[in-house]
C-alpha cells in the first residue's frame, strides 16, 4: 500500500489525531477542514499539506481532490472523516436548509471523493478508501433523524462501494466508531473513546497486511450498549 493519504475533517477530533499519527509513521498527508486557523496550526505541528474546503459545495470538493492529488502525486489512501451533526431536532422542526447542508456534507461530499479516488485507484489496481460512519448507523435515536438517516445512507453506500472496488483490487473499509469524546458533541464525555484511540484503530487498519481487507471496523467505548 502506498504512503499518501487524503483526510477530510482533519482539523478536529478523530481526523486531527489520524493526521498526527500518520505523519509520525512517515505518511505524506493532505488534510482538509473548514477552519483555516486550525488547519494552519495542524500543518505547522505535523508538516502535513492541506487546504480549507467547503464540503457543502460540490465544485469545491472536486477542486480540493484535484489539489490534493497534485500535491501528493497520487492519493493512495482516502479517509472520509468529515461530518456534520445538526443536533437534537424533532423531525417536524427540521428546516429544509439544515437538511440540505447535512446531506451535502455527510453524504454527497464523501460520495464524490470516493468516486474520484476510485477512478484513480482502480486504474492503478491498488488503494484504500476508509469511510468513517458511526455506530449510529446501526441503531436509531429520537430527534437525530437527519444525522442518523444520512449515516444509514453512508453505510449503504459503503457496502455497495466495497463490492465495486473489490473488482479493481481496491480496499474499502466502513469505520464505525462509537461515542468519542470530541467537540463534535456539546458536552464532555470522558467515559467515551479518546479521539487518539479512535484514530489509532483507523491507522492500524491502513497498516493491515496487503492480503487483508477489513470491510467493517466497529468499535465502541465500554459504556456503549446500542447494539
Amino acid at each position: 500500500m502506498g504512503r499518501t493519504v487524503l483526510v477530510s475533517g482533519a482539523t478536529r477530533g478523530i481526523g486531527r489525531e489520524a493526521v498526527k499519527q500518520l505523519r509520525e509513521q512517515g505518511f505524506s498527508v493532505f488534510a482538509t477542514g473548514r477552519d483555516r486557523h486550525l488547519l494552519d496550526q495542524l500543518k505547522k505541528d505535523t508538516g502535513c499539506l492541506g487546504e480549507t474546503c467547503d464540503l457543502s459545495d460540490s465544485s469545491s470538493v472536486l477542486s480540493m481532490y484535484e489539489t490534493a492529488r497534485a500535491a501528493l502525486g497520487q492519493v493512495d489512501v482516502l479517509i472520509n472523516n468529515a461530518g456534520l451533526n445538526p443536533g437534537k431536532t424533532p423531525v417536524v422542526d427540521v428546516p429544509v436548509e439544515d437538511l440540505d447542508v447535512s446531506y451535502a456534507v455527510n453524504l454527497r461530499a464523501p460520495y464524490l471523493l470516493c468516486r474520484e479516488a476510485l477512478k484513480d485507484m482502480g486504474a492503478r489496481k491498488t488503494g484504500h478508501i476508509l469511510n468513517v460512519v458511526s455506530t449510529i448507523a446501526r441503531t436509531s435515536a429520537p430527534n437525530y433523524s437527519t444525522y442518523c438517516s444520512l449515516k444509514y445512507a453512508m453505510h449503504g453506500f459503503t457496502l455497495c462501494l466495497i463490492k465495486e472496488a473489490q473488482q479493481v483490487n481496491v480496499k474499502v473499509t466502513g469505520v464505525y466508531p462509537g461515542g468519542t469524546d470530541t467537540d463534535f458533541r456539546p458536552e464532555n464525555r470522558p467515559d467515551y473513546l479518546k479521539p487518539e484511540s479512535a484514530a489509532q484503530m483507523i491507522v492500524q487498519c491502513i497498516n493491515a497486511p496487503e492480503d487483508v481487507v477489513v470491510h467493517e471496523l466497529v468499535y465502541r467505548p465500554m459504556i456503549e450498549t446500542n447494539f
